[in-house]
């Protein structure tokens, strides 16, 4: 890392090729993310994105079989891996970690148009660390695949002002829409944007040419995600479960507006300070686009009323070029020597690979495999012990099913936590109306022989009082622990 960090602040940046740029950053994500190719699961809603892709290659749609709350190109994202390389937590995370340099190799190619390649170069190693490290994105989130498609198409935008280029970047922006909804608004702000561009221009006809085709590109985009319902006449589970689900669950879960208002103030406090020391050039076109796209995706995360560690990875990308642009300006950073400062930082910043690395070689070691992490022990101990596993029910590692080949019990049980979201109930179906209601018939009438749950952790949200006591009450009388493997109880029901 010492040698990189040297080589990165003596490098010519000038005649650097694309494929010489893709190719480093490439290298630096599989330095960040490799040993997280090993880890059962990262993040709950990775392992409920891996259980909707193996339903569709199944052959069920998403939202039939099970059920979560995104569109389904991430589904189909997880899909086509599972399709192609069968049930491979390596060629998962690989993906991820060439989505991850998808997406900043496109920061580069922005921040270079816009500024310089070196700008490009540091935004786009920026944005590798801050969407693989800290929290749970070393796992493939949605919002990583939002931006393998975001970034390209803003990127078009940017450079090119063909008809042709805004339709295939609306192809783009419709792909990443129907990864990540919230990005309508986004994709909305643009749209007007282009519109208002070429009108500020007198070019109207060029305007709304270029307007229509960049709307053609993203309808066309969620049209075809509606196709294979409409082949099922099942129109309605796709607009309930993509457009009417996701706006009730943010209308329930939204936090205060105290607890967003330091994030806003942070936001509205740099572009401050950017336009009072004229480090962003606001009547830049491009920087505009920039600034647009950011406005578009704050306004998402006002919306839905909360911002989750995950959400800043749709962000990230774009503002860190901005970011870049006005630290370089600062005469102050100018006149110090920062070499050692930064290479300090470059060792330092994996600090979570270095000790993943480390866990990864001890399991080795100790266990003769670098795959580790409950949600493989607990199914390898289950098939060892010929432990029943119909109805099995996972409310920990539920990454368990895809190893044993098996399916939650009911579509609210595919994630843990939608069980307790009884507001989307009503959008897939559900007969029961309520979360108890729910825990209820999985209890007393499927009756799972097998229960998994981590040890010393409350079973759902703190928040989900009367849920946790029916189910810590339900477990005492009816099951007891048959054995802790990790962190994992295995309950089995008393007969």
């Amino acid at each position: 890392m010492f040698k990189k960090g040297i080589a990165l602040l003596t490098i010519d940046y000038d005649n650097l090729k694309n494929r010489t740029v893709f190719f480093m950053l490439l290298s630096i994500s599989i330095f960040i993310r490799f040993p997280f190719f090993f880890r059962d699961y990262i993040d709950r809603d990775e392992s409920t994105f891996i259980l909707m892709g193996q339903s569709w290659v199944n052959g069920h749609l998403p939202y039939t079989e099970l059920w979560d709350l995104k569109p389904p190109i991430t589904f189909l994202y997880f899909a086509s891996i599972i399709y192609a390389f069968g049930k491979s937590f390596f060629a998962i995370r690989f993906f991820g970690t060439l989505t991850v340099a998808i997406s900043a190799f496109f920061t580069y190619k922005i921040g270079s148009k816009i500024s310089s390649k070196k700008i490009g170069i540091w935004s786009a190693i920026a944005c590798i660390s801050l969407q693989s490290m800290f929290g749970s994105l070393q796992g493939v989130m949605s919002e990583h695949i939002c931006m393998l498609f975001f970034m390209p198409a803003l990127y078009l935008i940017i450079s090119y002002q063909k008809f042709y280029i805004y339709f295939f970047s609306g192809l783009l922006m419709g792909l990443a829409v129907m990864t990540k909804l919230n990005m309508a608004y986004a994709l909305l702000f643009i749209g007007l944007y282009i519109l208002f561009s070429f009108f500020k221009k007198k070019e109207f006809k060029t305007g709304i040419v270029n307007a229509i085709a960049y709307g053609t590109g993203i309808i066309l985009m969620i049209l075809v995600t509606i196709f294979p319902y409409y082949l099922q006449e099942n129109i309605d589970l796709w607009w309930n479960s993509i457009v009417k689900a996701p706006l009730a669950y943010s209308s329930a879960r939204r936090y205060s507006i105290i607890k967003l208002l330091p994030f806003y103030l942070c936001i509205a406090g740099f572009f401050v300070y950017a336009w009072k020391k004229k480090s962003l050039s606001f009547k830049c076109s491009s920087i505009q686009i920039l600034l647009i796209a950011i406005l578009g995706i704050i306004f998402s995360f006002a919306i839905s009323g909360r911002i989750n560690g995950h959400y800043l990875v749709q962000l990230h990308p774009i503002l860190i070029i901005l970011v870049s642009i006005v630290f370089s300006k600062i005469v102050l950073l100018q006149k110090v020597n920062y070499k050692p400062y930064v290479i300090l930082v470059l060792l330092l910043l994996p600090m979570e690979a270095y000790l993943e690395y480390v866990a990864i070689i001890r399991h080795k070691l100790e266990k003769g495999t670098f795959y580790n992490g409950e949600g493989i022990s607990v199914p390898n101990y289950i098939r060892e012990n010929n432990i029943e596993t119909k109805n099995i029910l996972f409310l920990e590692y539920h990454i368990g099913y895809w190893k044993l080949g098996m399916n939650p019990p009911t579509k609210a049980a595919t994630h843990p936590s939608n069980i307790c979201r009884s507001e989307l109930y009503p959008f897939y179906d559900n007969p029961r109306g309520t979360s108890l209601e729910e825990l209820q018939f999985i209890l007393n009438e499927l009756q799972p022989k097998t229960i998994v749950t981590r040890n010393g952790r409350s079973i759902f949200d703190k928040k989900m009082i009367d849920e946790n006591d029916y189910i810590n009450s339900y477990l005492l009388e009816h099951y007891q622990v048959i054995e802790n493997v990790e962190k994992a109880e295995i309950y089995q029901r008393l007969e």
